[in-house]
């Protein structure tokens, strides 16, 4: 039997495969891929995750994730 350590799951970040562990939260995914969370929005299979849900939202078996990051600019 495995133990859940060490199971594993196939998803997609911006387009690439990834094998991550399972039982992952968006927060966890996060911080396996080294990206501040304060500057980026995540969409999960197509539909914006509001960040206030990121702590209750799985990574879950072939899900699709785009991770945006914020850019600043200039103000005149």
């Amino acid at each position: 039997m495995n133990s859940p350590a060490s199971s594993t799951i196939q998803i997609t970040v911006n387009g690439e495969a990834r094998v991550v562990p399972e039982g992952l939260k968006l927060p966890d995914l996060l911080e396996i891929l080294d990206v501040n969370p304060g500057r980026v929005a995540v969409e999960r299979n197509r539909e914006i995750v509001r960040r206030t849900e990121w702590v209750s939202t799985p990574v879950e078996e072939g899900d699709q994730l785009e991770v945006v990051w914020f850019v600043g600019g200039g103000s005149r």
